[in-house]
């Protein structure tokens, strides 16, 4: 999705007050003086009220503000910093805002919360909001802005690819047609400063860029057929491959029939320095059984994207310093409701859909927090959370789990069996992210893995 065709240089400024009210009326002066449809008055309340509700901090000094209005457009961005800092009422030993990225959505526009969520994403990077803080003026702030939002945030190259570097592009080539493989992807995040040059030979293959960095899955603009998005939370070779071809497997863009030939190195290196091909048919056909979709009929890609990358982080960070487990079943809802019960009160009960969507980026914390309650998240196809803290009781199955596996990665199994839904787990004790589906485990973050980083 390439964000940069909603921003404009006009609605990027640096902030004058010292505090959010006069943030927002700053940029919707701006954002609002060329658009004659919009009812001017009620948007400043509107933010207001949204922000008295929950809170848009995101962290790293970093605020979204948002709301849907009534206008012809999609998207409206208006982007302002503040080098002194804004004051934020709730933020804790007096951290302030530096960076406001307002966005107005048009009440057509049926992507919100993916839009927010893509934002979000890119705002979270540390080292590109202290670049942003860092940019000379106005105009190069806006470049640095719309270039990350357009596709892929990129360092300038210091020097010609190395020649090692060639070689293992040209050998992968050769690799992928004596395998007969139909795709070659390169794991970007191998490369920190050297330019990626492919070969010739790359144009016979369906080239995939996997990266940390790459936004959307959208190429327009780019070298490669296809981006996917996968962060990484290992610096191992190819660490981010076995979840990043399960996001190709729901996107569409890897069919479960095909081979890959892969090449990357240790992130950040500048040097690949492996060739691995991937037959997707028994990496992944386990988990299919006698069904033709891996995917609940239900359940959209970027939804299970998002549980995937909250289980993720869950496994890598804990909560507070101390490892926690918990278990999300996603899909199938009216038939996974009737094979649960509450072990507390809904958190969720009673809040609109929309706010309580975790496809929305101020969920994570709300999701994070009340990963500590026994039980499960119900979640449905759509992203919306029907409950947390839910006991799950099935029929009782035939299925022997692999040793080391305990009552919450039984309860991922036995849902998955009985209903069409994907159990998504993450252990307490090693940090280990399992898939769950057809009754079949899927490790995604081996075990111990994110326990080291706690």
């Amino acid at each position: 999705m390439r964000l940069d065709r909603y921003f404009s240089r006009r609605r990027t400024l640096d902030i004058e007050s010292d505090n959010l009210e006069g943030s927002l009326k700053e940029l919707l002066k701006v954002s609002t003086s060329r658009f004659k449809d919009l009812e001017r008055k009620k948007l400043l309340p509107g933010l207001m009220r949204r922000e008295n509700t929950m809170t848009t901090y995101l962290g790293n000094g970093v605020a979204l503000p948002h709301l849907r209005v009534k206008m012809r457009r999609k998207y409206v961005f208006a982007i302002g910093r503040s080098k002194e800092g804004i004051s934020y009422e709730g933020l804790k030993n007096q951290e302030k805002v530096h960076l406001v990225v307002l966005l107005l959505a048009g009440e057509t526009a049926n992507d919100y919360l993916n839009v927010l969520a893509a934002v979000a994403r890119l705002v979270k990077d540390q080292a590109f909001v202290d670049m942003l803080l860092k940019s000379e003026n106005l105009d190069t702030f806006y470049e640095q802005l719309t270039s990350a939002f357009g596709g892929i945030l990129t360092a300038q190259p210091k020097a010609r690819q190395s020649s090692l570097n060639r070689l293992m592009l040209r050998q992968a080539a050769r690799v992928a047609k004596g395998a007969r493989c139909g795709s070659i992807a390169v794991f970007g995040d191998t490369m920190l400063a050297s330019p990626l040059e492919l070969p010739p030979a790359f144009k016979e293959f369906k080239t995939v860029l996997i990266s940390r960095r790459a936004k959307e899955g959208d190429a327009e603009d780019s070298k490669f057929d296809e981006m996917i998005q996968v962060r990484s939370f290992s610096e191992g070779r190819l660490s981010q491959l076995r979840s990043a071809f399960l996001v190709g497997l729901t996107r569409g863009v890897f069919k479960i029939s095909d081979k890959i030939c892969c090449v990357g190195g240790i992130p950040s290196t500048d040097q690949f320095d492996t060739l691995v091909v991937v037959d997707m048919k028994q990496e992944f056909s386990a988990l299919l059984a006698e069904r033709e979709n891996f995917m609940p009929s239900d359940v959209s890609p970027e939804v299970l994207e998002r549980v995937i990358g909250i289980a993720m982080e869950l496994s890598v960070e804990g909560r507070e310093g101390k490892p926690v487990g918990t278990l999300f079943v996603l899909g199938d809802t009216k038939k996974v409701e009737t094979m649960t019960k509450p072990l507390v009160l809904n958190p969720f009960h009673g809040y609109k859909e929309e706010d309580r969507n975790i496809l929305s980026p101020f969920m994570d914390e709300t999701v994070k927090e009340f990963s500590s309650l026994d039980g499960a998240f119900v979640i449905n196809g759509e992203g919306v959370l029907a409950s947390a803290g839910s006991l799950i009781h099935t029929p009782e199955f035939d299925q022997e789990l692999p040793s080391g596996l305990g009552a919450r990665h039984a309860a991922a199994a036995a849902i998955s069996l009985c209903s069409d839904c994907l159990a998504i787990v993450v252990s307490s004790s090693t940090g280990q992210v399992t898939v769950f589906r057809n009754g079949i485990a899927l490790p995604l973050v081996e075990r111990s893995l994110g326990r080291k980083a706690l």
